[in-house]
């Protein structure tokens, strides 16, 4: 990755957090955004103090204009764009016939719309340096979690807009990778939306339990490299899952459910 100019959305917590400094140790120039200009600004001044080229952009990924200012402004400063991560996401935690649209729009509009905008606007760069654009999704966007409709829903979209550029840029050299991390100790959850739009706060899950950031931002940068197609990460809520979609999904419904309807305050009764 020496050199070479890295987009990362999201990037002031989490997952998006630990690609920036896995990346930073590989030697990319980045470009990384978020809402939070503040804890941006930190993030930049510790990879700079490390000597990495660094930009901060302050975006929300559902605002059309911000993802385009993004792209923009990293050309500005690069003059190019080698890799797109969109890692910019939230999460909900509620029975369909309980919550509010709004929550299922929101979603969308953050996980979905913010991936088709930053890539739209990166596109022509990325096509320029036959690069790679990175969704970084969820098992939900294989299966449909119960309790999580809006999640599923913006997942399994984002990966049918990620398909599709796949194949239509199939002569350009344009590599595409949809990363399914599965459960992962980060802010996500605790930030995940409940029936009515609000934040969910202490996550019901045990975090010690689950795969750091730091574990995911390294099989990332290794799938980046290797320019694979799909990364699923985890064995049991990640590979079998998706095996047994393929082949017994009659039997992965019954697991899915039985294992969501164990969280503690569980929404799926």
């Amino acid at each position: 990755m020496k050199d070479k100019v890295i987009i990362i959305t999201g990037a002031s917590s989490g997952i998006g957090l630990a690609c920036a400094r896995e990346f930073a140790q590989r030697g990319a120039k980045l470009a990384l955004a978020a809402r939070s200009v503040e804890k941006l600004l930190e993030v930049e001044q510790e990879l700079k103090s490390n000597g990495t080229e660094v930009i901060s952009v302050q975006t929300d990924v559902s605002v059309e204009e911000h993802c385009k200012h993004l792209v923009s402004e990293t050309l500005r400063a690069f003059g190019r764009i080698d890799i797109l991560v969109n890692n910019a996401g939230i999460s909900m935690r509620a029975a369909f016939q309980d919550v509010d649209l709004s929550v299922l729009k929101k979603l969308m509009d953050v996980n979905f719309w913010g991936t088709v905008y930053c890539t739209k606007y990166a596109l022509p760069s990325l096509l320029e340096s036959k690069g790679s654009v990175v969704g970084v999704s969820s098992i939900a966007g294989f299966i449909g979690l119960p309790g999580r409709t809006g999640y599923s829903a913006s997942k399994f979209a984002m990966h049918g807009f990620l398909e599709t550029i796949r194949v239509e840029n199939l002569k350009k050299g344009l590599h595409v990778l949809i990363a399914a991390p599965g459960f992962t100790a980060s802010n996500v959850r605790k930030a995940a939306l409940t029936a009515d739009g609000s934040n969910q706060g202490e996550t019901p899950r045990k975090e010690e339990k689950m795969m750091s950031a730091e574990e995911v931002a390294s099989h990332m940068a290794k799938a980046i490299l290797k320019r694979k197609r799909t990364l699923i990460l985890t064995f049991v809520e990640g590979k079998l899952t998706v095996f047994l979609s393929k082949w017994l999904p009659k039997l992965l419904d019954k697991l899915s459910y039985n294992h969501m309807a164990k969280e503690p305050d569980s929404p799926i009764k």
